[in-house]
């Protein structure tokens, strides 16, 4: 083999071996943010639990981000058992849940002005809101100007739920 293609095969592989190692340590580090909850530097800042193909969820947090509000995003492996270890019953979970530096859990199209009203006020015993499912009109949720009324429901610590306000309007969110 001449020196030159010594140094072109090597070269390859080289560049082979960085381009792997650096996928490698990409995905490990994906796979460790997707399962693990870092601390977070603020209160308006939440850990974002999705799929990756959610674009309702890409509203939501869109609209949350212009109240302040600010997503570190995660795509679990099982985001059924991530809800549930959070403490979240099945028939209140959405497609995407929102945990807060203080424990808080919202879980769903929650509006931001409920967000916040909870956050400045939070019941004794709470878990967090929910709005379960999707409801048309809600935040993430806009389908040209159509609405369909709501509950927002406390979520307690103790798997009790409450509801915590009544959306008749989209002028209410």
């Amino acid at each position: 083999m001449t020196s030159i293609k010594k140094y072109v095969l090597a070269g390859f592989l080289m560049t082979f071996l960085m381009v792997t190692g650096c996928t490698s340590e990409e995905k490990a580090e994906s796979e460790r943010d997707s399962n693990s909850t870092p601390k977070l530097l603020t209160s308006s800042s939440y850990n974002l639990y999705k799929s990756e193909s959610c674009g309702c969820c890409e509203e939501w947090m869109e609209y949350m981000s212009d109240k302040g509000y600010h997503a570190l995003i995660h795509h679990p492996k099982n985001l059924t058992a991530v809800k549930s270890s959070l403490g979240i019953d099945s028939e209140y979970q959405s497609c995407h849940t929102a945990v807060f530096e203080n424990g808080y859990v919202m879980e769903g199209h929650v509006p931001a002005k409920f967000v916040t009203q909870f956050m400045n006020n939070p019941p004794d015993g709470a878990l967090g809101l929910a709005v379960p499912g999707m409801p048309v009109g809600s935040p993430g949720m806009e389908m040209e100007g159509r609405f369909k009324p709501y509950n927002i429901y406390l979520l307690k610590k103790d798997g009790s739920t409450e509801v915590y306000a009544s959306v008749e309007s989209a002028d209410q969110q």
